[in-house]
């Protein structure tokens, strides 16, 4: 494929964007640079469109945002109706309620209601309420929760947060409840909550989640679901509701809006109250494009089952995948995992660590097949076994191609375009 024109619009990023993107995971740095596309410019269903004209099937889904399908006119229409009307307005809109309704009819915590526009307001307000209502400073966090201070310290991207709020967030390990218990050992009546994704790629192991509850509330801490990710794909209600388990607090975003910016921090009355107090107020709060959109999305995926049918294909394919790694006897260096929303690989060398060369030459051939690929696989409602049934059939091919150069050394001749890197990279 020829990619000229992305890579002439690359030169032009570099005078003006810092990192040449606005967000990280969708830089150029996570696909083979020079043998992929960098710009895009259309999308529709489960299919975008390159600078270049060149089609690909679409895998990343926005990284997670698009549940539904690009372009989606049962959500556009509403959008549009609602931009004649207006969408920035001098008081609170009325549709404001009705969203706030249905998310409280849905969701098993929520009592209570309050928006944002992405996952980071969501997580980050959600913190802020539970420092207020606990008088306490110190967070346990697992996974992933956004590009604010209080968790982005945690991580190697932390430059620009000072030192003392770096102190005031410590991690714990999933499934590890032991790990857990030693922080409130560590900090008695000092963390005001734990924040956790209630699952991502691995499954919770049996009353983990419950464990966690019952820590938390026993040392007076409050619990926050971080469902950005699973809220939407998992259940309707999310993953409190597909595994039984209820926090006080929980941050919804991303498939909410099928793309439109909207999230949601909801819960417990009494927690959520706080919110009076402290100060979670934003121009764009209550854009009703988000809401709107919002509101559309909760209606089409109950109409047509939509969790039902994305859970189906994502079997078919990490079924597909998990032959072909068997059929090439490539289990040692490609594994498959997640849940069938949300269909992760995990490419490993010699030991067992991230194997970014093999990542990027996959990467580099099934993107020379008109395939978007970052290493996963996120399902939407506009796929169908056909895309499956190309997406696998690809799959034999490149799985085919690393089998008979593995042992020769020769994958590093293999890929043309530079290697991706990690968007988190040690020190």
């Amino acid at each position: 494929m020829n990619y000229s024109h992305s890579l002439q619009l690359f030169e032009k990023a570099k005078n003006v964007i810092p990192s040449c993107t606005q967000t990280f995971s969708k830089g150029w740095s996570q696909y083979p640079f020079g043998v992929s596309p960098v710009f895009l410019k259309k999308a529709d269903g489960c299919f975008v469109w390159d600078m270049d004209g060149n089609k690909f099937i679409d895998w990343p889904m926005a990284l997670g945002p698009v549940l539904l399908g690009h372009n989606y006119q049962k959500i556009n229409e509403p959008v549009k109706k609602q931009i004649d009307s207006g969408i920035a307005f001098s008081l609170s809109h009325y549709k404001e309620i009705e969203f706030a309704e249905e998310l409280c009819r849905i969701i098993p915590c929520a009592e209570m209601v309050r928006f944002g526009k992405n996952g980071s307001d969501a997580t980050s307000g959600a913190i802020r309420a539970a420092r207020a209502y606990t008088g306490r400073d110190i967070i346990a966090c697992c996974g992933y929760h956004g590009w604010q201070d209080w968790y982005i310290a945690t991580t190697s991207r932390n430059k620009g947060v000072p030192v003392a709020v770096q102190h005031l967030t410590k991690t714990f390990e999933y499934n590890k409840i032991s790990s857990l218990k030693k922080l409130f050992d560590q900090y008695p009546d000092n963390i005001a909550c734990v924040i956790l994704e209630p699952t991502s790629l691995i499954p919770p192991e049996k009353g983990f989640l419950n464990k966690v509850n019952d820590i938390a509330h026993e040392n007076g801490s409050i619990v926050i679901y971080d469902e950005c990710w699973t809220g939407f794909r998992w259940a309707v209600g999310g993953a409190q509701e597909f595994f039984k388990v209820t926090p006080d607090l929980a941050c919804f975003g991303k498939a909410l809006g099928n793309g439109y910016p909207i999230s949601a921090v909801v819960g417990r009355r009494e927690i959520m109250s706080i919110f009076d107090e402290i100060f979670y107020s934003f121009t764009f709060g209550g854009d009703l494009i988000g809401i709107t959109a919002g509101l559309s999305v909760l209606k089409e995926i109950t109409a047509n089952d939509v969790i039902t049918y994305i859970w189906k294909l994502g079997k078919m394919l990490i079924q597909g995948i998990s032959l072909l790694i068997d059929k090439y006897n490539l289990s040692e260096r490609i594994q498959v995992i997640g849940y069938p929303p949300k269909i992760f690989l995990l490419f490993m060398d010699d030991n067992g660590e991230d194997n970014f060369l093999l990542k990027s030459l996959v990467q580099q051939e099934m993107i020379n097949k008109g395939i978007l690929y970052a290493g996963y696989h996120i399902v939407s409602y506009s796929h169908t076994s056909e895309e499956i049934k190309y997406t696998l059939d690809a799959y034999d091919d490149v799985f085919c191609l690393i089998s008979n150069n593995l042992e020769t050394n020769a994958l590093k001749q293999l890929l043309k375009g530079k290697p991706v890197k990690p968007v988190f990279r040690k020190h």
